[in-house]
């Protein structure tokens, strides 16, 4: 009996011990599926915030802070953490206008402004966009002729059409998906970063020392960095991209109409938009960095062709032969898979702010023939980009232009960004807050100050 008793006992704390363990593995399990779930509800958030991120580093960005890099080395590092609390804020508030009003920035300023202020705002963009588009293009095409004996003309064309074909007949949320794995091109430029190895207590220290040297040339880069860094075609394409989340998410039936409002949806927003501020930024302060640890310590300090662009991006592939082709291939990867992202966004932002002055029908998510105007502005504004590379202008160098340019057109936008999200008659109780008001007003302020230096320093010399 005693025998009997024992094995009994045994058996018994057996079985607990296996119950234990089941029980162990269940809640094991049942985390991993909460874990699942929320970084599945992580990544569902992403959306216009990511994209928009994404196509801030567009080959404008990538030329100017390329050339940051290599003309200034570490010097200009301070400028990303100055600029990015005013990047959140700016590109937040463009994002809660149309998630509270249900229409893009052109239309909200068309019914609550005068006439010349919605014909001042939106033919800045579209120029600037056009000038943009034009950039990218013709950078695309010159990285591409880095690897491939292929008229310069015929890439440019070819690019041109690729995005055309792109926006109208693919899905709007497959497209989405597109673009959103595009930004991977990104990485080589930190990857190379660290495989050169850096002084990274002198890196820490240039970019929270603030320490300007003021003349024409850093002036004209600053302005640059600005100006790509907080783009006026950002402002109309991510107040619209919102809209057109809402309308996906069921919130919104179509443009123009009231949306349904929740906190969560707002905070969802706030977090996409934290994402993708924070990954351009970041990105675009390891370009320098790698520019600078590459070029600038090997005396290159100017940046003349996309060739020597690609030079920044050969130790990582030192030791592999022919490692400055394979440099010049990733080089060319990026700048054409950013440009695929970047030119739909611009063509894109220009044709929401015109479909929206004149009341046409817009949005990727209708088809060419429900939306065909809107579509036939993207064509447009891509053409006339197009054709930008045909009168002489070097690529490069018209890429830095156009990120200065993006500097000055901000200005006024800035503004009226600055007026929408603080009136309460269009927001209501979503207007901005007290921190989100001082850093727009203060981008708007910096960056006045930085372009009336760049036009001083051009009115009376340098």
């Amino acid at each position: 009996m005693t025998k009997k008793l024992t094995s009994f006992k045994k058996t018994t704390r057996k079985l607990e011990r296996d119950l234990g363990k089941a029980e162990r593995h269940t809640k094991n399990i049942a985390k991993n599926i909460i874990h699942r779930k929320r970084f599945s509800r992580f990544l569902r958030i992403l959306g216009p915030g990511v994209v928009t991120g994404a196509a801030d580093d567009d080959p404008s960005g990538i030329a100017t802070y390329s050339q940051a890099g290599a003309s200034y080395g570490y010097g200009l590092l301070w400028a990303f953490p100055f600029m990015y609390p005013m990047l959140l804020a700016v590109q937040e508030s463009c994002s809660r206008i149309g998630a509270v009003t249900g229409k893009g920035l052109a239309a909200v300023i068309k019914e609550n402004y005068s006439r010349k202020l919605l014909v001042m705002s939106v033919l800045l963009v579209v120029v600037a966009n056009t000038i943009n588009i034009g950039a990218d293009l013709g950078a695309m095409a010159a990285a591409t002729q880095l690897f491939v004996d292929l008229p310069f003309a015929l890439l440019a064309v070819f690019y041109a059409i690729i995005v055309v074909l792109l926006v109208i007949f693919v899905n709007y949320k497959k497209y989405v998906k597109i673009l959103k794995w595009l930004a991977l091109a990104l990485l080589a430029y930190p990857i190379t970063a660290f495989l050169v190895g850096q002084d990274w207590a002198e890196v820490f220290r240039s970019t929270f020392n603030i320490a300007p040297h003021i003349n024409a040339t850093t002036i004209y880069i600053l302005v640059g960095i600005l100006g790509t860094t907080i783009s006026p075609y950002l402002f109309f394409w991510d107040t619209s991209e919102v809209v057109e989340e809402e309308i996906s998410r069921h919130r919104l039936s179509e443009t123009g109409k009231s949306p349904k409002i929740t906190r969560r949806f707002l905070r969802s927003i706030r977090m996409d938009n934290f994402v993708g501020m924070t990954l351009a930024s970041v990105t675009a302060w390891f370009i320098v960095i790698a520019c600078a640890s590459v070029l600038f310590k090997n005396g290159i300090t100017e940046i003349n062709t996309a060739a020597d662009a690609a030079k920044a991006l050969e130790p990582l592939v030192q030791g592999f032969p022919y490692a400055g082709l394979i440099a010049k291939l990733i080089f060319s990867v990026g700048i054409i898979g950013i440009g695929l992202l970047a030119v739909p966004v611009l063509a894109g932002s220009s044709s929401y702010a015109i479909s929206e002055t004149f009341g046409w029908k817009e949005g990727l998510y209708r088809k060419f023939k429900r939306a065909t105007g809107f579509y036939v502005i993207i064509i447009a504004a891509t053409v006339v980009g197009l054709a930008i590379n045909f009168i002489g202008i070097d690529p490069i160098q018209a890429l830095i232009f156009t990120a200065v340019f993006n500097g000055i057109a901000a200005v006024p936008l800035l503004y009226m960004i600055a007026r929408v999200g603080n009136n309460k008659n269009i927001m209501g109780e979503y207007k901005n807050g007290i921190i989100s008001n001082i850093f727009v007003r203060i981008t708007f302020v910096v960056m006045t100050v930085a372009v009336l230096a760049l036009f001083y320093f051009m009115i009376f010399g340098g």
